[in-house]
């Protein structure tokens, strides 16, 4: 079985995936300093509680965009499970996909891997949305290349920034205003929802829109990441919702290149 390793700004999942079933996934905070035995110590007591076996995990990869924490994470897979890790980005770590930018080693290691399993999973142009610390927007060609992108502050990060920098606006939830409730905000709390909510519901359509607009055709929007299936709700712009795309293109990358060196 494959341990599938995604390092993220603000949190890292760990999933084992037989095949191309996802077993389990677990979340962690993301600390640079964290060591490999401290992985060990937490893994190794989630997949007790799961009933999840060890010696059956014969091969590790990792997408990373914390570089720091990349030293710790090979230990884990080098001294735990006894393999060298494939590292997304790699030298010599085949996609399968072109990446049509003038420095392909710009583009973070999730946002190919999620292209990657965007363009297996459904056909045409696509944009791929993850709502993570950052909020990421990735095209992909019909023809399947990727093309590039944009990125957002992501929308925990755009309510921090107001809270700290206005001492008189409190922290609020992410969520839009209740029901009931318009976008002109008839309080403080109820103004910043409106602001904060509608606003980044404005923002994705209206960065897709533009983005439709450059590609010259129809595409599929391809949502991943914590409030992806919130945002979903409110927006026709989302065409789909898959919280496990990265643990399904780490899956699908590894899968390739194994085969490759097995060949």
């Amino acid at each position: 079985m494959l341990l599938a390793i995604d390092v993220g700004n603000t949190n890292i999942v760990f999933a084992i995936v037989d095949g191309t079933d996802i077993r389990w996934r677990w979340r962690i905070s993301t600390h640079s300093e964290r060591t490999a035995d401290e992985y060990a110590v937490w893994l190794h007591q989630l997949m007790e509680m799961e009933g999840a076996d060890r010696s059956e995990i014969d091969a590790v990869i990792i997408a990373n965009v914390v570089p720091q924490t990349l030293f710790n994470l090979r230990g884990l897979a080098r001294k735990y499970v006894g393999v060298e890790p494939m590292v997304v980005g790699a030298p010599g770590v085949d996609y399968g996909m072109p990446i049509n930018l003038p420095n392909p080693a710009e583009v973070g290691a999730d946002r190919i891997v999620n292209a990657v399993a965007a363009h297996a999973s459904w056909p045409g142009d696509l944009v791929i949305i993850d709502f993570g610390t950052a909020t990421t927007f990735d095209v992909v060609s019909a023809e399947g290349g990727y093309e590039g992108g944009a990125i957002a502050p992501g929308i925990n990060l755009s309510m921090d920034a107001l809270y700290r920098a206005a001492a008189r606006l409190p922290r609020i939830a992410v969520e839009p205003p209740a029901e009931g409730l318009g976008v002109i905000g008839k309080g403080t709390v109820h103004a910043m929802q409106s602001g904060l909510f509608w606003g980044y519901v404005g923002m994705i359509e209206g960065l897709v829109q533009r983005m439709q607009a450059e590609i010259g055709r129809d595409t599929t929007v391809i949502a991943t990441g914590g409030l992806a299936a919130l945002f979903s709700r409110h927006t026709d712009t989302i065409s789909h919702v898959d919280p496990d795309l990265t643990i399904k293109g780490l899956s699908r990358i590894h899968a390739q290149n194994d085969k490759r060196q097995k060949s």
